[in-house]
């Protein structure tokens, strides 16, 4: 992003966000200028963007039949070999000089896992480490990035609610220090904002698609062993019985009466039971690290004559529809 000149957030978050998942999976960052990088990140972004076409979710219910057609399926094939091909690149990089002992990231750590498990029926291969890491990079970004872009466009859009972050950041960590997540039981209304952001941003509305392995009871029902579920967090995260007021932005859901943190158990935006979000303490992290940081250093607003928009784009993410902001120093 360009000081005070009109810009898209997403390029710029996308980019930090990546290299974070970078360092964990790979062991190391990426300069924002590297080709190869930058040609993967798309790559991710453009498969997402096609899942969530049509032709992409009439693939994933008759996947059987509509395999044998054209459509945006094909695209998704065709982007997911090739970052499969640069995944598989690294895991073989990383076998050369593995040192079980020595664990650098995922991948080492993966491949210390095979060692162990060497029995045929083991899940520990390489197909499945290069499946896993490309299922890791596409939800550590993406998620992340989105919940941000959500973050940046309602602090835009409400600018009181904006100042009193700020007003809380500037009493808690000051100016001559970045915040750090020690910060963040001593700034409730500050993470106040951030889970109201990751309520009504709701990016994951309908959650991930999951497969029952056996006959499941669920009260007075049983699901049979092999049916697709979807467990809908919309109607968690917007549940009129729950939520005082479910349709608006109000970080004062997570607020008690004496402007403390309040803990809400419809608060479910990274799933729940077993098959939660592996990664919901690291997004929790990287969201108050982020968001608080660009808070305490600039100001976000609308450029001069533009109005901001609140409705969604519905694609595999909930995410904003695109637009521009001017960051201004504080």
């Amino acid at each position: 992003m360009l000081l005070g000149a009109p810009s898209d957030p997403r390029t710029a978050l996308i980019k930090a966000t990546s290299n974070i998942i970078s360092c964990l999976l790979f062991g190391e960052r990426f300069e924002y200028t590297d080709k190869k990088h930058q040609s993967i990140v798309e790559d991710f972004r453009e498969i997402l963007q096609l899942q969530g076409g049509r032709g992409a979710m009439l693939y994933n219910t008759f996947p059987w039949l509509v395999k044998h057609f054209p459509g945006p399926h094909r695209g998704v094939f065709t982007l997911t070999r090739r970052v499969l091909s640069y995944i598989e690149e690294r895991v073989k990089e990383h076998r050369v000089d593995h040192d079980p002992s020595l664990p650098r990231d995922y991948i080492d750590c993966f491949l210390t896992e095979m060692l162990k498990n060497e029995a045929p029926e083991s899940r520990f291969d390489i197909e499945n480490l290069s499946v896993c890491t490309m299922d890791l990079f596409l939800a550590g970004t993406e998620t992340t990035t989105t919940t941000l872009q959500w973050g940046l466009l309602f602090m835009a859009h409400y600018p009181d609610i904006q100042k009193k972050v700020q007003a809380e950041l500037d009493i808690v960590v000051g100016s001559s220090r970045q915040p750090s997540i020690s910060d963040r039981d001593s700034t409730p209304y500050t993470y106040a904002v951030i889970q109201e952001t990751q309520r009504m941003g709701n990016i994951l509305p309908l959650n991930i698609v999951r497969l029952t392995n056996r006959d499941t009871p669920l009260g007075k029902y049983t699901i049979p062993k092999g049916t697709v579920v979807m467990a809908t967090l919309n109607s968690v995260l917007h549940d009129e019985t729950v939520w005082e007021t479910p349709h608006s932005f109000n970080p004062q859901h997570f607020l008690d009466q004496d402007s403390q943190a309040r803990k809400r158990e419809a608060f479910l935006p990274f799933s729940a039971g077993k098959r939660v979000c592996p990664g919901e303490q690291l997004a929790r992290m990287e969201l108050y690290i982020f968001l608080s940081s660009l808070l305490q250093r600039f100001s976000f607003s609308a450029p001069p004559g533009e109005k901001l928009n609140l409705d969604p784009v519905f694609a595999t993410t909930h995410c904003p529809q695109p637009f521009r902001l001017c960051a201004t120093p504080r």
